[in-house]
Order: structure tokens, then sequence, then C-alpha cells
């Protein structure tokens, strides 16, 4: 009788525990099937970012050719601006995400050139940087580009760039391009280039070696300002490319230890349980 009394006492316990143990259990397994399907997801992007590195840093290496002469015309010329001139930010990057701190580099040097020069307006080439720069320096943005990054940017997006700054009516003398500048498959930083208004560079000191007449220095100015503008953007793109691939591929090596560790979780909850039920079993059994 006594023993009867005690298997009644003890099966409702035995049965709660096995019921929470499956409830958990059943969540796990829900858990380690979507963490499969994010692996999946992460791998899949992780593979079309590797195929889109090769085209845009071939892009690259074409597009540095054209920012770089624009460089040196401007050195060769001993051009700079006055202490007290307007300058430009024009900051680029993208409108997608999941490349790591690609958009977060950009923004904070164009945070700290705003503190040196805290009257300067901004152009903003991307979403992302928009939003981020929208915070601090809302009332410095002077206009923003979006439907930047989706392939790879061409000369004919950049004139058109530099066609809508020049038909805006934002005046500068001098124009900072921030961008990101692809040093590696896995490093890369935010430097700037330069371009200048078609006065400032007709102030130069060199100027008169070019002997370039008036009608020539507006088409000059606003080419060399794409150019600046069509190599700040490849470049930055291939940045962006090689921080995808890496983002992914830490991502899916995140997802597969974390795969891992649930994996073991549930057989160990599995086991317990059907531990539990064979305790249940033998102990009904040998109360008989």
């Amino acid at each position: 009788m006594l023993s009867t009394a005690s298997r009644i006492a003890v099966r409702p316990a035995v049965s709660g525990v096995q019921s929470r143990n499956m409830a958990t259990l059943k969540e796990v397994q829900l858990r380690l099937k979507s963490v499969k399907n994010i692996e999946k997801i992460t791998g899949s992007m992780k593979m079309i970012a590797s195929t889109k590195v090769a085209k845009a840093t071939r892009g690259m290496e074409a597009a540095r050719a054209f920012g770089l002469a624009s460089k040196a015309l401007f050195d060769n010329a001993e051009t700079k601006a006055a202490d007290d001139a307007k300058v430009l930010f024009v900051t680029t990057s993208s409108d997608r995400g999941l490349c790591g701190g690609i958009h977060s580099s950009v923004s904070k040097a164009t945070r700290r050139a705003l503190a040196e020069k805290p009257d300067a307006q901004i152009v903003i080439l991307g979403d992302k940087p928009k939003a981020q720069l929208s915070r601090v320096a809302r009332a410095n943005i002077a206009l923003s580009f979006n439907q930047i990054g989706k392939d790879m940017p061409n000369f004919d997006e950049a004139c058109s760039i530099v066609d809508m700054i020049e038909t805006s009516g934002v005046e500068y003398d001098s124009v900072d391009i921030i961008y990101n500048r692809f040093n590696s498959a896995i490093s890369y930083e935010a430097e700037t280039l330069p371009a200048y208004s078609q006065d400032t560079f007709k102030a130069s000191t060199n100027f008169a070696a070019y002997e370039i007449e008036d009608d020539v220095l507006a088409n000059l100015q606003q080419f060399t300002f794409a150019n600046a503008v069509y190599h700040a953007l490849v470049e930055g793109h291939a940045a962006e490319m090689c921080a995808k691939r890496a983002a992914m591929e830490n991502a899916t090596k995140n997802a597969g230890e974390m795969i891992g560790k649930l994996t073991m979780f549930y057989n160990r909850g599995r086991q317990a349980v059907i531990t539990n039920e064979l305790i249940d079993i033998i102990t009904g059994a040998s109360a008989l």
C-alpha cells in the first residue's frame, strides 16, 4: 500500500519534468533549423561576394588611373585652397548593408573633418552613411544620392552626380572626397581625394604653365571632379565587396559553431528525456 502511494506521488513529478524537457527540445530543434538556414544564406552571400570581388578589383585598377591623373594635375600646378575657402565634403559609400564597418569608416572620417570645418557642407553618396551622418550633422547635408552600390559604378554615374552638384547651387572652393581606400582583401581605410573649383585652380602657382583657355578650363574642372568621384566610387565598391565577403565568411563560421553547440545541447536533452522514461518504466515494473 505504501509503495503504491509513493508511486502515485512520484509519477506526476516525473511527467512534469518530461513535458518541460520535450518543450525545450522542440524549441532547440526549431532554433537549430533556423540557424542552419542562416548558414546556407550567409554561405551563398559569401560565394556571390567572392565572384564580385574579382570584377571589382579589375575595375578599381582602371579607375585609379583616372583619380591619380587628376590628383597629379593639381599637384603639378601646386593648387591649394585659401584658409578661409569654402570646403565641400563628398562622402562616398553605398546603400547596402551586411558589409562590416565599411559605412562607419567614411562616416567617422567625415565627422573628424567636420570638427575642423564645422561650416562645411556635405554631399552624401549612399543611404547608409546618410543615416549615420543625419544624427550628428543634419544641418550640413546639402545633397544626398541613393541607388549607389547596386552594381559596379561607371563614369556616367559620376558625371551625373557632378552635374547635380553643379546645378544645385552648392558653393565651394575645394572639395574633399572621402572614400574607403582598398589596401588588401582584408584591409581598407578612409582617405580623401582633392578637387577644386575653377577659380581655385586658376589661382594655382603653376597654372600659367598649362596655357588653358577659360572655356576649356570649365570643362576640365568638371572632368577632374568627375574623375575623382569615379575613382572614389569604384575603389569604395571594391573595398565593400571584400568586406562583405569577410563578414559573410565570419557569419557562416559563427553559424557553424552555434549549430555544433545546439546539436550537442539537443542530444544531451534528448538523452535525458530517454533516461527519465526508462527510469519511469523500471520504477513502475519494480513496483508490480
